[in-house]
């Protein structure tokens, strides 16, 4: 279905993609307001580093289990009925996480308490909320082909991170009154954009699959199984740096927790910043292969995280987490596409819903690892990832990739 028709099957193609685009910034944009204010806000009811780990890794853990079945439910429902399923979920899930946390800023829960309602409600969130990107990612596969796959990827990307720059910068103006206050915010924001999808968003003809359920897919497929094992490494290393920076920032500055959400808000905008022009002009102005994108991208994520590892000040610091971006503005379309692109059109749910899995699963491990590390020795997270990115440039280098027209990866 080329993205170039003026329509597919009667729907409106630029219109439908704009759309879709939208909604994205706003999932973007809620997510990481989320990130910007969770460690300062663990700290302030008394969490550790390892227990806000633990949260994220559960919910993670349950987005990684749950992903695949929305990706071929999107399949047998459709994308936009999917979608929204996700982001109303999301609405609920965020105002019962906001309003544990509350509880226990005014005393009504004691930390072990809390700890366990804000994990079990993050738990709940997750399972609903997940069912978002899987449908978003196929509905854009299925509004492009083979040709404008990469660039339709990479408009997906580029959207998460127009959300990612806002993100930040609206948690970190509205931590002034309160570190809750952006969570408050988001959720409103994401009910808004499932209103919007429900008026707006075309609803896509489904394919047609008579009698039989949608295609399940294994994560050891060999057409993609490459690809797996490049997104689950990589974003266990991005999922390292994303929940630990922010403690980084506040020790080695000396920063208070207002001070933490604001800087690692702008750090965040930063890397979001460089991914977007990543993904904006490197990706869609040049027809690159996905697998050589991310060869591309792996020497810059290894210089970053050797940055984080032995830089002491604001500078450095901040360049590191550009450099981050940089690279997994490359990365993270290359993968999505080239999974796409390794199946049929009637595989894209389920494709859709196993790479996205992946980052789920690197956040799992990720949040563990890297605030267990940081417990020990603040510098270790970041050599550890940088020790394991480097045999992943290794396989990037020489794994052979397969394309759904049996021609030769790259």
């Amino acid at each position: 279905m080329p993205q170039s028709s003026p329509t597919t099957q009667g729907i409106a193609v630029p219109y439908a993609r704009r759309v879709l685009l939208a909604s994205l910034v706003a999932i973007g944009l809620g997510q990481t307001v989320l990130f910007a204010v969770l460690a300062p806000l663990g700290r302030e009811i008394g969490l550790t580093e390892l227990q806000v780990g633990m949260i994220i890794s559960a919910s993670s853990i349950t987005v990684f289990l749950t992903v695949p079945i929305w990706g071929r439910m999107s399949d047998r429902w459709g994308r936009k009925r999917v979608m929204l399923i996700g982001l109303f979920g999301y609405t609920l899930g965020t105002v019962i996480f906001a309003t544990v946390f509350h509880s226990a800023m005014i005393g009504l829960l004691a930390t072990t308490p809390a700890f366990i309602a804000l994990t079990l409600s993050r738990v709940a969130h997750a399972s609903v909320m997940s069912a978002t990107m899987p449908a978003s990612t196929a509905y854009m596969a299925d509004i492009t082909d083979l040709t404008t796959r990469i660039k339709g990827m990479g408009a997906v990307g580029a959207a998460n991170n127009v959300g990612a720059i806002l993100g930040p910068a609206i948690g970190g103006g509205l931590a002034v009154f309160s570190l809750l206050t952006p969570i408050w915010v988001a959720a409103g924001l994401i009910f808004v954009t499932g209103l919007v999808v429900v008026f707006a968003l075309p609803e896509l003809p489904r394919h047609p699959t008579g009698t039989t359920p949608p295609p399940r897919m294994r994560y050891t497929d060999r057409r993609i199984l490459p690809y797996m094992i490049v997104g689950v490494v990589m974003f266990m290393g991005f999922a390292v740096v994303q929940q630990t920076m922010a403690f980084r920032f506040q020790d080695t500055l000396n920063l208070t927790g207002i001070e933490t959400a604001r800087t690692f808000g702008s750090a965040m905008m930063l890397s979001a910043f460089a991914s977007l022009f990543a993904q904006a002009v490197i990706v869609q102005r040049f027809d690159i292969a996905p697998f050589t994108l991310l060869r591309m991208a792996m020497p810059l994520l290894i210089c970053a995280f050797a940055i984080m590892a032995f830089a002491s000040t604001r500078t450095p610091l901040l360049g590191a987490m550009a450099m981050l971006g940089l690279g997994m503005g490359l990365a993270g379309p290359a993968f999505m596409a080239g999974a796409s692109m390794a199946v049929s059109a009637r595989e894209q749910g389920a494709v859709a819903g196993v790479a996205g899995a992946c980052g789920p699963m690197g956040f799992t491990l990720g949040p563990l690892i890297g605030t267990a590390l940081y417990q020990i020795q603040p510098e270790y997270p970041y050599l550890f990832t940088l020790i394991v990115y480097i045999p992943l440039l290794i396989f990037t280098l020489v794994a052979r990739v397969h394309r759904v027209d049996d021609t030769p990866g790259d």
